[in-house]
């Protein structure tokens, strides 16, 4: 084929250009032959290497060699096959300046209109644990030269780098007869882009390697969709993007979800996902405000919890796993959860999804969902309620960055998961010691303080978290605060709570309301008033004697700590609650004092050795 030049006015940018001569070369191969037998239709000249020379001659398509074309071997084991004038020149040449079309003619080089590249896989190298020197072989040299050519010369070439933008590519020229010069410039962002990644990631590998000698750490970005706003109205604009190359964590089957959404969700389906991970039991959460209002296993009901939450003992005896988990952490604390966003381990079943039909939720993310649960839970919120599926398989990146206030700090990621091993046998300090059901619950609580703003402590009883003190400055702040949620807990048990009757038709976010408002008793008067007009019968009031002998025979609570405790006046005042079990990092000069006070109580205490704080 004569050299191939595409005419054009000096300086012009030209709208559609019809791919004459393709350049291929991809590592991934996934629809390589597909794009290069729709090309060669259109009387596309193919030029190719290697491997995937070999692909597209096995599909029976014409492909000329780039050694061919260059009139030059490969040399140094394949390190150079695309260096060469006649291809950088094909590709970077200004269509219409007359000094690169006489040059071109001089030195018989052709115009190659379409450059498909994806570069060698050198992450995957290195996360298989590569030899440095594999590693480092596997740094593509020529990919991101013809991929960088390419894109500076976007007015005229069009570079495709993945294999996502070929049935872009395949449109355009049905539609177009060629590529448009909007579809090249978004091509050329995102191979720059790509190539900042793939620079990025080699800079990072070799920044591993120096420790602390690192001379920089870069990070590419690749925006994914926008927001509405960030945490406030005034925090625009606001987004979410991946990592270059890397997919996120979830995908959005419905709804569009906000900034605080996001970062709920993450921190939820985490946790779930260890529950499950650590326990093999489903597990369920109620999240607000990046802290869990709510956790949960998928343990069968009591009688009177049925009563409690409402639930008929009929209709516990039915519920799926899934069900079972969310019920139980959504009633943990079911006046913070309103309004929450859910996290669940299983896949979301039509009787999920009912119950959570009819609680005021924002949203939920889940390993999976059926179509009967999507179809409900699409309903929602007027068709807003926000459904995201976790990403299957999805590992996260093992370092974390964060940029505050211009600075961006860096941490590996806390990837322990508290498990058997952390509570075992030899980890219990104390004289009483503990069963496998303490053990589920003490590996509840510390996942789920895992997840909760720091400092956090969570009370735990028959696979539920039953109170959660979280972001407190103070330990025993914490403990306060959680301790009065497990009273609450315990006390909507009261036969006395239990037995209040509502009038006919009150809403159930009411019944919940009220119930935990005639716990507490503390009314001003107008308040009183409003909340007598709950009742077909006003109730007499809860008296503290009433509940101080029905808290006095509470027990079998688990205390968890997501780091050690410095005074023993939190277990004084955890006491208060029916703890009978702690589980806590320990590692602090008052351990000794700690455990005889556990002692003391006879309280059963595990140090399990891993500390929590997540801030």
């Amino acid at each position: 084929m004569a050299p191939h030049i595409i005419s054009a006015v000096k300086g012009a940018e030209v709208d559609v250009i019809k791919p004459v001569r393709a350049l291929i070369s991809v590592s991934d191969k996934t629809g390589i032959v597909d794009l290069a037998k729709f090309l060669s239709e259109q009387g596309c000249e193919l030029l190719s290497t290697g491997g995937t020379a070999a692909a597209i001659r096995k599909a029976g398509l014409e492909c000329k060699d780039v050694s061919e074309h260059t009139q030059s071997p490969e040399c140094l084991d394949g390190r150079v096959k695309t260096l060469h004038p006649k291809i950088h020149g094909g590709i970077l040449a200004v269509r219409g300046n007359a000094q690169h079309e006489q040059d071109m003619a001089d030195n018989g080089i052709g115009a190659i209109d379409i450059t498909i590249v994806n570069l060698y896989a050198f992450e995957a190298t290195v996360a298989k644990g590569g030899e440095f020197a594999e590693c480092i072989e596997n740094i593509d040299i020529g990919g991101p030269s013809m991929v960088r050519s390419t894109a500076k010369n976007h007015a005229f070439t069009t570079i495709v780098t993945s294999p996502e933008q070929y049935q872009e590519v395949i449109d355009s020229i049905k539609e177009k007869g060629g590529t448009t010069l909007a579809l090249r410039k978004r091509f050329a962002a995102r191979a720059f882009a790509t190539t900042a990644a793939y620079d990025s990631a080699i800079a990072s590998y070799f920044s591993n390697q120096l420790g602390t000698e690192a001379p920089v750490v870069t990070k590419v970005y690749k925006p994914e969709y926008p927001l509405k706003y960030g945490c406030n109205p005034q925090q625009k604009p606001a987004g979410i993007l991946s990592g270059m190359g890397k997919e996120l964590p979830f995908s959005v089957v419905n709804g569009k979800p906000g900034y605080i959404n996001l970062l709920d969700a993450a921190g939820a389906y985490q946790l779930v996902k260890e529950l499950k991970d650590a326990t093999g039991i489903a597990a369920a959460t109620s999240f607000k405000h990046c802290s869990p209002a709510g956790c949960a296993l998928a343990v069968p009901l009591t009688p009177t919890e049925c009563q409690a939450y409402e639930v008929t003992e009929a209709d516990a005896a039915a519920l799926t796993p899934a069900a079972l988990a969310y019920v139980r952490a959504r009633n943990a604390d079911p006046m913070c959860s309103f309004g929450d966003f859910a996290a669940i381990s299983e896949i979301v079943d039509k009787d999920t999804a009912m119950y959570l039909k009819k609680e005021v939720s924002d949203g939920i993310i889940a390993a999976g969902y059926t179509d009967e649960a999507v179809e409900i839970l699409s309903q929602k919120k007027s068709g807003n309620f926000i459904i995201l599926k976790a990403t299957e398989g999805y590992t996260p990146p093992n370092e974390e960055y964060r940029e505050v206030w211009g600075m961006t700090m860096m941490q590996k990621r806390n990837d322990v998961i508290v498990s058997n091993e952390h509570v075992k046998d030899e980890n219990v300090v104390t004289k009483r010691k503990i069963d496998d059901e303490v053990k589920r619950d003490m590996i509840l609580a510390s996942i789920t303080l895992k997840y909760t703003q720091s400092n956090s402590v969570g009370f735990a009883k028959g696979g539920q978290m039953i109170g959660i003190g979280a972001g407190q400055q103070s330990r025993v702040d914490c403990v306060k605060l959680a301790g009065r949620k497990v009273c609450t807990w315990a006390l909507r048990q009261h036969p006395d709570v239990l037995a209040l009757k509502f009038k006919e038709g009150s809403k159930r976010q009411d019944r919940v309301n009220a119930r935990v408002r005639y716990i507490e008793g503390d009314f001003t008067a107008e308040e009183k008033t409003r909340w007598e007009a709950n009742f077909a019968e006003v109730p007499k009031p809860l008296t503290a004697e009433a509940k101080a002998e029905y808290m006095a025979a509470f027990n079998g609570v688990v205390l968890s700590s997501d780091a050690f405790f410095p005074f023993r006046d939190n277990l004084d005042h955890a006491s208060k609650y029916g703890v009978e079990y702690i589980v806590q990092p320990g590692g602090s000069v008052a351990d000794k004092g700690i455990t005889e006070c556990a002692d003391e109580y006879n309280m059963a205490m595990a140090m399990t050795g891993v500390r929590l704080f997540h801030h």
